[in-house]
């Protein structure tokens, strides 16, 4: 069989399950409002009550404890603004300011809103990370202190792929008395996740990262959580977002959360098997190729590297007339020619971070898709190391 198109991309979304696509289409006639008493009414109810019970048990919370939203990064948005509510979603008196702890590799929703909440009488400071991505734990010490009401610290990075060890800045950030927050949209569905353990007081999902629909995504609040709703109106979500609920959005994520706990395991063994394959081939197809992913501590699909003396987008384009799809970093920052932050962040060169090429695979990822974009690559590369001044070893 001939490879015609590979998508290496499922870090920016992933297509849907076909048992998440099955049931979407039989429950399209569901179109009842699920606040309305009558007979339609329940049955769509009923529906978000089952999917909900589902995403819960993907993580092991309690259905209670799942709200649903229109995406990850309204979650997120969510937590982050209760900073500045007028109840600061807290009745345990703040002295001063209200202030926010968060890293300087998390998702823009979250950098975008820190500095948001940052020009509403709130303080924000900013946690380092290492070469591979990771907190720098010494700086996370010094910088959180009494006066932090909220840390914000992503589970795994969408760009780069680094897991963070969540259980033990959870843990310090709880002794501290502190709310912790976690963007685990990356994270749920690719490792195992249980807040039963996990010290967590929100936690953030989307159903289109985990082979479900996008406009759709969840929430994690613990029982006793301090919270303030960012969407006000209604009384759907026991209160806690208004808005009446996307009944077939919230089904699929439901059907693409039992998926993701069925079949999670087993494709984590095979993805991380397909990356060592991969970095392997790269290697021997490629001379000078720069790993920014550390294959101990990050995702099973996720491999971020770059080609010095080319840039990333040439390489983006070019494979792409081969039909392979992949990304410059964050697909969630795309537009810019500005270099990934999260590149630069770690320590990496501007060249690095201008060139870095971000693989994400996926469910139906085969290794001989992996054989032909080895090829596309070698080909890609050595065409525009040519239009360059490139030389093994000196910089163009």
């Amino acid at each position: 069989m001939s490879v015609t198109s590979v998508y290496l991309d499922h870090n920016a979304t992933t297509p849907l399950h076909p048992e998440v696509k099955t049931l979407m289409k039989e429950v399209m006639d569901e179109y009842g409002n699920p606040s309305s008493m009558h007979q339609y009414g329940r049955q769509a109810r009923q529906l978000i009550e089952e999917a909900r019970s589902q995403v819960a048990a993907l993580i092991n919370a309690t259905p209670d404890e799942i709200v649903f939203m229109g995406s990850g990064s309204e979650a997120n948005n969510t937590v982050l603004s209760m900073l500045t509510c007028p109840l600061r979603g807290c009745s345990t008196p703040v002295l001063g300011k209200p202030r926010l702890l968060t890293s300087v590799i998390e998702h823009p929703c979250i950098l975008e809103t820190a500095k948001c909440i940052a020009g509403q009488s709130a303080d924000v400071e900013y946690v380092r990370v290492d070469s591979r991505g990771l907190i720098d734990m010494d700086d996370f010490r010094k910088k959180l202190t009494r006066d932090t009401l909220l840390v914000s610290i992503m589970m795994a990075n969408n760009e780069i792929g680094s897991v963070q060890d969540i259980q033990t800045i959870a843990e310090m950030t709880k002794k501290q008395g502190t709310i912790f927050h976690t963007d685990a949209v990356q994270a749920v569905g690719k490792i195992p996740v249980d807040v039963t353990t996990l010290p967590v007081d929100f936690l953030s999902m989307s159903a289109h990262k985990i082979y479900g629909p996008k406009g759709v995504g969840a929430l994690y609040i613990r029982k006793g959580a301090p919270f303030c709703p960012l969407i006000h109106g209604g009384h759907q979500e026991q209160g806690r977002r208004a808005g009446t609920e996307n009944t077939l959005g919230i089904v699929g994520m439901g059907k693409a959360a039992e998926m993701r706990l069925r079949e999670m395991d087993d494709e984590a063994v095979r993805l991380r098997d397909l990356k060592k394959y991969l970095m392997s081939a790269l290697t021997s197809a490629i001379e000078d190729i720069h790993f920014i992913s550390d294959p101990g501590r990050d995702i099973p699909g996720t491999l971020s590297l770059s080609f010095p003396g080319i840039e990333g987008e040439a390489i983006l384009l070019y494979l792409d007339l081969e039909g392979i799809m992949v990304s410059t970093g964050s697909a969630c920052a795309s537009g810019s020619l500005d270099p990934s932050y999260v590149i630069l962040s770690t320590g990496q060169s501007l060249e690095c971070a201008h060139g870095s090429i971000r693989i994400s695979m996926g469910r139906t990822t085969s290794k001989e898709e992996i054989d032909y974009t080895v090829g596309a690559f070698a080909r890609t590369v050595e065409r525009l190391r040519k239009m360059t001044t490139y030389t093994r070893g000196v910089r163009s």
